[in-house]
């Protein structure tokens, strides 16, 4: 296994962040459980950015689970709606979030968007006019 959620957490800057949709805004708090305690981390939603702090406050989405399943979904090796499917994690408040914190994480090693394989197969191609090359 890779990092942990906390490492992740604790090493996220909140520079620009291109593949979150420039219009959402909101707070997660993640109520990580393990070791007979539970630890809270925070982050601001906004602008494209994510700010993470350690704060118990209230967020519009709270999202509960030990943290086996939080350092899985931070390696890409469990997506956050089935864990909840699997009932392996919680939550309350507006789930619309649910997506921003599966972006949020890291994906898989060596994981790439959708739109860059595509980008890459368009720029590998030699696209030429359709009359081009007709007698």
């Amino acid at each position: 296994m890779g990092a942990t959620a906390e490492q992740y957490l604790q090493q996220l800057d909140d520079g620009r962040r291109p593949d979150l949709p420039e219009t959402t805004v909101g707070t997660l708090r993640l109520d990580v459980r393990g070791d007979g305690c539970t630890d809270h981390w925070y982050l601001r939603v906004s602008d494209q950015h994510v700010q993470v702090s350690r704060s118990d406050d209230d967020a519009d989405l709270v999202v509960r689970a030990d943290r086996w399943v939080f350092d899985s979904m931070v390696n890409g090796e469990l997506h956050p709606g089935a864990a909840m499917l699997r009932n392996e994690l919680t939550m309350q408040g507006d789930m619309r979030l649910l997506l921003v914190l599966r972006r949020i994480f890291a994906g898989p090693a060596g994981a790439r968007h959708p739109r860059e394989l595509g980008r890459a197969a368009l720029a590998g191609r030699n696209v030429t006019p359709a009359r081009e090359g007709r007698s």
